[in-house]
């Protein structure tokens, strides 16, 4: 490390924005439609159903914008890193340039409702770069330019980008945006206000319930009848076996948000290889803010997870000459086994219960993308990308070999969990620290905060039953099956799971 040191707690710079407050639900209620999940996708699908005189009411299990959305980097791009040559070989050149339209469509979206509301969010037009450090992968942007030549992408490949970076080669996608995210969504709240949009917070969808409609139910036993569910909370609080989370894998990625003593040159910046690096900059109160992301790595798996924030930070400390670190925080998203969201009925023959998941880390073009696919089916319009996104579809290759592939890694850290275990003293635990052990038998994971208190809980992940691993980075309890994440108190954080972390009493010594 150098002399610059990371922030204690993480936190996004985008939540230093003031948003509304809402009630919990403390009742049962009726709508047209009820949206599960206040982040980009759940908040724009109230705001475009909510303009065509639909009843609408939303609820999140937490703070709204408080999930992926609000930890996002917030590029507004259909730059989704090395994917266009693979799609092509995939799913053939008509579907890529589908999966492109589509995200052209969300920018186009996204930029007209902050002309029509004149919402001040920092939006700015810029150049989107994938560049390589790396021989070996020369080749793979090179095909990449072809399959942008193929679908007629405007596009460049460079030898060189604005950023002092030592590359060997990049493609830049033309006319690509960033924004503040959370000031552009808290101006669309406002308007789904205005229209009659209900919102909840702290409130928990735990099931779907059918008699003549289906029925939202609440963890306190509430429930929301409607025509339409939408559940658009990062992992589906439903399934209906359909497996989504074998159909996924969750990974972390990290961000730094530092002030530099060089001038940013323009343009959002990601590589190709591993370890991932992107980079783009947003206005802060005291000048420009270099947002330092990358570090992915699939959830309560590999180092520990500070050493992720570190290694951006020297990273940035090579190339960037550092004043400070001013933020820092981490985002989960999940893949398909296919790369392509899941966007559309949870199942076949639940043609009025959507979900909308996978977005793979780009979700400010694919949870619009989304939120417009859903709008569309609910309204019975036509939309030329949907067949796509069907959550139902499942593709020989690559999909049979990745389903394998995330579901051998399952097993393996499930037995592995299961045998794993410290025999480190509770006397010899610092404050902020956390240890595995054993208490009468039962895998135990113990934090101790800053006030010196022990808070102990049994490890086995309520959803299947993998064994949680500690997150010294975000002080959480992370299942590295699929991904579900936990408080040192043990409330769930990210689902599947739904049931907290069950509470363990520690003996006297």
């Amino acid at each position: 490390m150098s002399e610059n040191q990371l922030p204690q707690f993480p936190e996004p710079f985008w939540r230093e924005t003031e948003l509304p407050t809402f009630k919990k639900l403390d009742t049962s209620i009726k709508a047209d439609v009820g949206i599960v999940g206040g982040g980009i996708t759940g908040i724009t699908t109230a705001y475009l159903l909510s303009k065509q005189n639909f009843k609408v009411v939303l609820i999140d299990s937490d703070e709204i914008l408080n999930g992926t959305t609000g930890h996002t980097t917030a590029k507004i791009t259909a730059q989704h890193g090395l994917i266009y040559d693979e799609f092509i070989k995939h799913m053939g050149e008509e579907k890529a340039a589908k999966y492109y339209k589509a995200a052209m469509k969300a920018k186009e979206l996204i930029e007209k409702l902050i002309t029509e509301h004149k919402i001040d969010c920092d939006y700015e037009q810029q150049d989107a770069y994938v560049y390589t450090s790396d021989d070996g992968y020369m080749m793979q942007l090179e095909n990449e330019m072809k399959a942008y030549e193929k679908l007629q992408i405007s596009s460049e490949f460079l030898s060189e980008i604005p950023l002092k970076l030592p590359i060997k080669a990049a493609v830049k996608m033309h006319d690509q945006a960033q924004f503040h995210p959370l000031k552009y969504l808290k101006e669309l709240v406002q308007e789904c206000k205005k229209n009659g949009v209900l919102f909840y917070e702290n409130t928990t969808a735990v099931d779907i319930e059918y008699n003549k409609h289906p029925n939202i139910v609440t963890r306190d036993g509430h429930r929301i009848t409607c025509n339409h569910v939408i559940a658009a909370s990062h992992f589906p609080f439903y399934d209906k076996q359909s497996f989504y989370f074998a159909r996924m894998y969750p990974q972390r990625s990290y961000v730094l948000a530092i002030t530099s003593k060089l001038k940013f040159p323009g343009g959002m910046y990601i590589n190709a290889e591993n370890p991932t690096r992107s980079i783009r900059t947003t206005p802060g109160d005291k000048g420009p803010l270099w947002l330092i992301g990358g570090e992915s790595h699939k959830t309560g798996q590999g180092e520990s997870v500070i050493h992720h924030y570190e290694k951006l930070e020297q990273f940035s400390s090579k190339h960037f000459d550092i004043q400070d670190i001013v933020y820092r925080w981490s985002a989960q998203d999940l893949t398909t086994i296919d790369k392509v969201p899941y966007i559309g009925p949870v199942s076949k023959g639940e043609e009025n219960v959507y979900v909308a998941t996978g977005y793979r880390k780009w979700g400010m073009t694919n949870g619009t993308a989304a939120a417009m696919m859903l709008a569309d089916r609910i309204t019975e319009t036509p939309n030329e990308f949907a067949e796509i996104y069907e959550p139902s579809r499942f593709q020989p290759d690559p999909s049979v070999r990745k389903f394998m592939e995330i579901n051998a890694d399952v097993a393996k850290h499930m037995l592995k969990g299961k045998l794993d275990f410290s025999n480190n003293k509770l006397t010899e635990l610092k404050t902020d620290e956390a240890v595995v052990t054993r208490i009468n038998g039962t895998r135990t994971g113990i934090y101790k905060d800053k006030k010196e208190t022990l808070h102990a809980v049994d490890t086995t992940c309520t959803h299947l039953g993998c064994e949680v691993e500690w997150n010294s980075g975000d002080r959480s309890w992370d299942c590295p099956c699929h991904g579900s994440r936990f408080t040192y108190e043990g409330s769930v954080i990210e689902g599947p799971a739904k049931k907290p972390l069950a509470k363990v009493e520690i003996p006297n010594e």
